[in-house]
């Protein structure tokens, strides 16, 4: 079994207390229909433990396999920007199946963010630095494809 390598910082997007008795880290990428449930189950596990529960959501994207991934979570980051992290996330994975450049900046409307300016992030990949760090910390702790999710720093394996 692996251990999570990378702990949890400020840095992290992180929804719930931290003082929680268990922290569910998740590595994902954006265009995985296997991340899409998965995340669907987290948002569950969530609501029914509240503050028992601390979620950290880390970028894992498989661009090779996912073309749109990387720029989904560039997406997402520049959300973080405006404090509307966890609300993008769930719009862009209810639309996994059908991401493109195009329907992000659309679901970035539908947020009231700034367009052109996450044309121009998304174009600069203003975010890779982030994005990037996020990955490396997973090849660290073993991750090896999406979702892989560490339950108070061991994996778990389903």
């Amino acid at each position: 079994m692996s251990s999570l390598t990378v702990p949890v910082t400020s840095e992290d997007h992180r929804l719930g207390p931290d003082n929680a008795p268990v922290v569910l880290v998740e590595y994902a990428d954006y265009e995985c229909s296997h991340c899409a449930l998965a995340h669907l189950i987290v948002k569950q596990l969530k609501k029914h433990f509240d503050q028992q529960l601390q979620v950290v959501f880390r970028n894992f994207p498989l661009s090779q396999s996912h073309p749109h991934a990387k720029i989904a979570a560039e997406t997402a980051e520049f959300s973080a920007d405006y404090d509307r992290f966890w609300e993008m996330q769930d719009l862009i994975f209810e639309n996994h199946g059908k991401l493109s450049r195009e329907v992000l900046l659309e679901l970035a409307g539908t947020l009231k963010l700034p367009i052109r300016d996450l044309e121009i992030a998304i174009e600069v990949e203003a975010h890779e630095l982030k994005i990037k760090n996020d990955l490396l910390g997973g090849v660290r702790s073993g991750v090896n494809g999406t979702p892989t999710l560490f339950i108070n720093g061991q994996r778990y394996k389903y």
